[in-house]
């Protein structure tokens, strides 16, 4: 959704209802309107459920995801990214992200299971991606 959609998340799921557990799960976690990826995979784990049914019921419930766990979105200022290009991406690294993409394209999912596979933080993976130029794709949550 583009920014002008902000407030209007519920709109991409027209046919979707909410979850009475999953959304008491969320308002516990919530402030401000807003949810930290971090909380939002944390209930998805803890309720057995697929982020993307927790993402899809907070958009239902119009609130916002922030602070990203690899940095793309949601750190203040809004405007900008939390992570830098890389200074140099070690090799093997460079062929692991390289040997991962789909259409030229690393999924969320495909970045944090790489990240741990490499033993990196997920923001140090996406510093990676970012010097090469790669896109992270397809959130777990479903906010990109």
């Amino acid at each position: 959704m583009t920014h002008e959609d902000a407030g209007h998340y519920a709109a991409k799921h027209p046919e979707a209802k909410i979850d009475s557990q999953i959304a008491e799960a969320i308002a516990d976690k919530e402030k401000n309107g807003r949810i930290t990826c971090a909380a939002a995979h944390a209930i998805a784990k803890k309720l057995s459920v697929p982020p993307h049914v927790v993402g899809m019921n907070i958009d239902l419930l119009e609130k916002r995801i922030h602070f990203c766990q690899m940095g793309l979105f949601g750190h203040p200022p809004e405007t900008v990214k939390a992570i830098t290009p890389m200074e140099r991406v070690p090799q093997e690294l460079e062929q692991a992200i390289r040997d991962a993409l789909i259409d030229g394209k690393l999924t969320c999912k495909a970045a944090w299971d790489l990240a741990d596979k490499m033993q990196m933080s997920k923001s140090d993976l996406a510093s990676a991606c970012e010097a090469l130029e790669i896109k992270i794709k397809k959130c777990q949550l479903g906010a990109f």
